[in-house]
């Protein structure tokens, strides 16, 4: 039984999750928003877009696009490879029509792949930026990991632990792109 290691107390916090997110299912509103996020974060799509973008802009940097885009696949194929297939999670049900076309994932539930793509991407896009940058970036994350929920793709402790596996490769990257440029450029004999 794949959910067993989950316990008792893991399954009342995702049936108040889920009791929670039932107030807002069925809002036109909230099911378009969250359907979007959720759509848009699929193979981290919207992450991409936000690092090639922001490199376009005036003071952008391609370098930190690609460093973006190459910690998401790192990301990607340990969470959609490795711990997934650990834990073998089976997904929420999900009963009735959904009220817009949703992409079915083929792996186990846990943990949010989403969830732990978002808060990498966070922690990368909002690398030494100013407060209301950083609160944009981790608040997009926030929706994108929480519309995995509402869309019962995934259960709220699903998510949490993406959200958390995400903060921490996230810190991770952020040192090893450090490190690599500063050997960079210190053998380019710059700075």
């Amino acid at each position: 039984m794949p959910d067993a290691p989950f316990g008792p107390t893991v399954a009342r916090f995702d049936e108040a999750a889920d009791a929670w997110f039932d107030r807002l299912r069925g809002n036109p509103v909230a099911d378009r928003i969250f359907y979007i996020a959720s759509a848009l974060g699929d193979h981290s799509l919207i992450w991409h877009l936000a690092g090639f973008t922001r490199a376009a802009l005036p003071g952008g940097s391609l370098l930190e696009a690609l460093e973006l885009s190459g910690t998401l696949g790192v990301e990607s194929a340990f969470v959609n490879l490795g711990l997934k297939s650990l834990f073998g999670r089976t997904r929420p049900v999900h009963e009735g029509d959904r009220p817009h076309s949703l992409r079915q994932p083929l792996t186990s539930s846990f943990p949010s792949g989403h969830a732990s793509a978002a808060f990498v991407a966070a922690a990368l896009l909002s690398d030494r930026r100013p407060l209301p940058e950083k609160a944009l970036w981790y608040g997009l994350a926030g929706i994108v990991a929480s519309s995995r929920v509402y869309v019962k793709i995934h259960h709220a402790s699903d998510v949490v632990a993406g959200a958390a596996v995400g903060v921490a490769l996230g810190v991770t990257a952020k040192q090893i792109w450090r490190r690599v440029n500063r050997n960079l450029l210190a053998r380019a004999g710059v700075g």
